[in-house]
């Protein structure tokens, strides 16, 4: 397939776009669950404490900083299209080093190289999605980011009940994960061919494409050379531009604002099946079960997001989902029963499900300053996501699992406060 380098999209061109991202959220949500839903295995077969598995969770987070806090230079130095390809191919093989280090070398170490190399991978191949989403996302003309995390909601339904189904006829972890992992790698690489957010500039934005003086071996990004510009205009440095946006004010007050809802969304992901299992004694495949229906009912608030937000404006719909995230978080916790539990994680799906689309929609409101913005409010959202669980399992040694959870509901109440500032900006 080649694509038209800096002229718009047909409507075929938007369409082939538009599947293409989607491929690349659900491909993500695969890789995720498949490995938390045999968290409980994992954690079992390493005979490890509820501390040891926030440790080894440390494993992913250090390797997703590493990638997070350089996402923005690295979207904006390989474009989106390497950085999403480069990025599943390294969750792939990931997630077949955790499996063999937890079934066949039985070792917390080799698992632990497995997880940071899936953070490593997956920390800057979602911001990059999220780059590419909101570029589709103005080509198509109207609010489709719900629903291509909403996608990425579907592949985590479809990774955990795969993970319930390996847990329930006792599938070895190894194969279970790189099955997943060669399935994750070659989907992408495969759908990444009609991206085109590297190809396209929107109103202010510039394509990134090489002008005819542009040296190959730096790229994306064109040489300028002395005492000129590019196409006769001076972009800004790579740095200065990433520098820019965590300036302003905005951005990062919206990266906050995620942070609450993703760091609600990330405690689910990782210690719904323990927490399950342990504070209710379920089964583990109950467990991994409960976290797909977690993510089933984040799926379905994704899905109904864009016709929420048309009617009802960001800033009501993002209050409305911080309170049910609350509800839910405390159902979960306090419940009598474990239906009770099931019932909550149900409303805490809903509650969870649209803070990071929101956030990344609204952080590309300015087309000509959208990358920067986007990486700087997915960093934010990120690090909760995949710092906040680990710590969560620090917590959990001293006060268990469950209530451990309650820490998640101030920065709840922090994104509530902070709903506002998702107010479209014209």
């Amino acid at each position: 397939m080649t694509a038209r380098t800096g002229a718009r999209p047909s409507a075929v061109e938007v369409t082939q776009w538009r599947n293409a991202v989607v491929v690349a959220y659900a491909a993500s949500g695969i890789a995720f669950a498949s490995w938390v839903a045999r968290l409980p295995a994992i954690r079992d077969g390493l005979g490890l404490t509820p501390g040891n598995v926030g440790l080894l969770l440390l494993c992913m987070t250090l390797g997703s900083f590493l990638s997070v806090s350089a996402s923005g230079l690295i979207v904006l130095r390989l474009g989106s299209r390497r950085t999403i390809r480069t990025g599943s191919i390294m969750v792939g093989v990931g997630l077949a080093v955790a499996g063999f280090g937890t079934s066949v070398l039985i070792s917390p170490l080799v698992t632990g190289v497995g997880l940071a190399i899936i953070g490593l991978g997956t920390a800057s191949w979602n911001t990059a999605s999220n780059v590419e989403g909101a570029a589709v996302e103005r080509a198509v003309g109207r609010h489709i980011m719900p629903r291509l995390h909403g996608s990425f909601s579907i592949g985590t339904v479809a990774g955990a009940g795969l993970g319930a189904w390996a847990a329930a006829v006792s599938i070895p972890v190894f194969w279970h994960l790189a099955a997943a992992g060669a399935v994750v790698a070659i989907s992408v690489t495969t759908a990444a061919a009609w991206f085109r957010a590297d190809l396209t500039p929107h109103g202010g934005e510039r394509s990134y494409a090489p002008d005819t003086f542009g040296d190959p071996s730096t790229g994306p990004i064109p040489v300028i050379p002395p005492g000129g510009s590019a196409a006769g205009e001076a972009p800004l440095d790579n740095k200065r531009k990433i520098a820019q946006a965590w300036r302003d004010r905005r951005t990062v007050l919206l990266g906050v604002l995620v942070l609450g809802l993703a760091l609600a969304e990330g405690a689910a992901g990782d210690w719904v099946a323990l927490a399950l299992a342990d504070g209710y004694g379920q089964s583990d495949a109950a467990g991994a079960a409960g976290y797909g229906l977690f993510v089933a009912f984040m799926t379905i608030g994704r899905f109904a997001g864009t016709v929420v937000l048309d009617r009802y404006g960001r800033v009501p719909v993002m209050r409305g989902c911080a309170a049910m995230a609350v509800l839910g978080l405390a159902l979960f916790v306090f419940a009598p029963a474990p239906w009770v539990a099931y019932a909550g994680l149900a409303v805490w799906g809903l509650g969870a499900s649209l803070g990071f689309p929101v956030g990344m929609s609204a952080a590309a409101d300015d087309p000509a300053k959208a990358a920067a913005r986007v990486s700087v409010v997915s960093t934010i959202g990120y690090g909760a996501f995949l710092c906040g669980p680990p710590l969560l399992g620090l917590l959990a040694e001293r006060v268990g699992i469950l209530h451990s959870l309650l820490a998640v509901m101030v920065m709840l109440v922090v994104s509530f406060l902070l709903s506002p500032v998702a107010r479209k900006v014209t």
